[in-house]
């Protein structure tokens, strides 16, 4: 097999489906090995918190392509002219996600038994932002302001600073006179 995928650290969002091409009594025994996992794909490091492997035929009435929209998150028009071949695929499937790959650079060069299927995005949320109704959250926002001292306040400090100065004055007559 010729397909290589680089893997970059800040890969988000991907979604990589394998076609595995071994009897249905060798899949569980290949799938449970992290190790000929890796192999398979050619990887160098695999988390295996997010790649799963399952039987096409464990999604009747849902089929592959809705379970890549409903369950991986795939948007349908991304797959759209893909899905009679999706849903006619048989056997067991790998899916890995990007997270899989911890944020480690990588090339993947998968062999036999996996089969490339596709390379898909997860929809992302369309983000909007509209102003809020409410008069209140309209202009900007104040800025915090630093309250000067009142007179109060500075006569105050004035005043303890001449009662300290006649306690020093009178402290320093007490030592002369002593």
């Amino acid at each position: 097999m010729s397909d290589r995928f680089e893997i970059s650290a800040d890969e988000v969002g991907l979604v990589r489906l394998f076609q595995i091409d071994l009897p249905a009594d060798q899949v569980e025994a290949f799938s449970d090995d992290l190790q000929k996992v890796q192999r398979a794909l050619g990887a160098t490091q695999l988390n295996t918190d997010y790649v799963e492997v399952f039987a096409v035929s464990d999604l009747t009435g849902l089929g592959l392509a809705g379970y890549m929209a409903e369950g991986l998150g795939i948007a349908k028009q991304d797959f759209a002219a893909e899905r009679v071949r999706l849903d006619a695929l048989e056997g067991h499937i790998l899916v890995i996600l990007s997270k899989a790959f911890e944020q480690t650079v990588q090339t993947l060069t998968p062999k036999v038994p996996l089969r490339w299927v596709g390379t898909y995005a997860e929809e992302s949320a369309n983000v909007t932002f509209e102003p809020l109704p409410d008069k209140s959250a309209q202009g900007v926002a104040p800025v915090a302001v630093k309250k000067t001292a009142s007179n109060a306040a500075i006569q105050g400090r004035v005043a303890t600073v001449v009662l300290i100065f006649l306690a020093l004055f009178v402290w320093v007559f007490i030592k002369i006179a002593g």
